[in-house]
């Protein structure tokens, strides 16, 4: 994916239940072919409407979860290379709704990058990125998201801007080439843009964009924002 990146996480909201997870897929592809930002704007849609979302549209599509059960006789489990199978780019991994231990992390991201997919980890606080970096296995993207702040409207670039710098500059220092990126609380463009001055690559936002009433207007203000400098 090209910099700077703006991922949308569908979660479970039921705003997205249905038809309407391929509608706001539409939507964001919309934007994507408008603003010639179609390598730059993914979704996570819910593990039901990965395949029919994927088939749909050309933006990058990933998943929420994935493990690191192989394929074969693994009923019940997010393979990789199924998923990869069904055209899909990566996934989030370790979100703060769905925790895992380093080791699982670590084989995850190892299954994924065996895939050629992307591997986008989530962080809650700076000094977690010490041990994604003690995995011996690098993330594409480490994403930092104070979990106090998902779901509230209030950005972590405006509330808690350290927060950001403070991972960048842990990421540089420990010789991490993943890129980090920001989410929690960004609701408009101009938490995003403010995040991408911090020194984030990207954002990754959910209710702020799902629960908006108007999608189009959301993705493209939040994308706008995300590209001005």
């Amino acid at each position: 994916m090209q910099e700077p990146i703006l991922i949308i996480n569908f979660k479970n909201y039921m705003e997205v239940s249905g038809k309407r997870c391929l509608a706001l897929a539409l939507e964001a592809e919309r934007v994507a072919r408008e603003l010639d930002l179609l390598d730059s704007i993914a979704v996570a849609p819910p593990n039901p409407a990965l395949a029919l979302v994927a088939e749909h549209v050309s933006i990058p599509v990933i998943a929420q979860h994935v493990d690191a059960k192989g394929e074969g006789s693994t009923t019940g489990y997010n393979a990789a290379k199924m998923l990869r199978s069904f055209n899909i780019a990566g996934s989030i991994v370790n979100h703060s709704e769905h925790r895992l231990l380093l080791e699982e992390i670590k084989d995850i991201v190892n299954a994924l990058h065996s895939s050629n997919m992307l591997a986008v980890v989530c962080v809650r606080e700076p000094y977690e990125i010490d041990a994604i970096a003690g995995l011996e296995v690098e993330p594409d993207y480490i994403a930092i998201e104070p979990p106090e702040l998902i779901g509230t409207g209030n950005a972590v670039s405006k509330s808690k801007p350290y927060v950001i710098t403070g991972s960048v500059e842990r990421a540089s220092r420990l010789g991490l080439r993943s890129k980090v990126i920001c989410g929690a609380g960004i609701v408009d463009g101009r938490d995003a843009n403010t995040a991408i001055r911090l020194g984030s690559k990207g954002v990754l936002v959910a209710s702020g964009i799902v629960k908006a009433e108007n999608w189009y207007e959301r993705i493209r203000d939040i994308a706008v924002g995300m590209s001005s400098r």
